[in-house]
């Protein structure tokens, strides 16, 4: 697997961890961020962002973001999600 499609698998997987959540976890956390050092799977140290924020449309939605970034070979790759709230 080529680098940056390390980074986008990476991304895809932390984002699928992100809104595994019930919405009124979601609904909690936002507005909310973190970053953590981790490993992807070639062995090299990356940075993984989080970002639960409130989307302006819908109305009452949550965008879930993930960022995956190795510093040192500046290559990243990002992966979202809009949520709705359950009706």
């Amino acid at each position: 697997m080529s680098a940056p499609d390390e980074l986008t698998a990476m991304a895809e997987e932390e984002l699928a961890s992100a809104i595994a959540l019930t919405w009124p976890e979601i609904k909690a956390v936002t507005p909310w961020g973190d970053s953590f050092e981790g490993f992807a799977p070639s062995g090299r140290t990356v940075e993984v962002e989080r970002r639960y924020l409130w989307a302006v449309e819908p109305a009452g939605a949550v965008v879930v973001e993930v960022e995956v970034r190795d510093a040192a070979a500046r290559t990243g790759a990002e992966a979202r999600a809009i949520l709705a709230p359950p009706r």
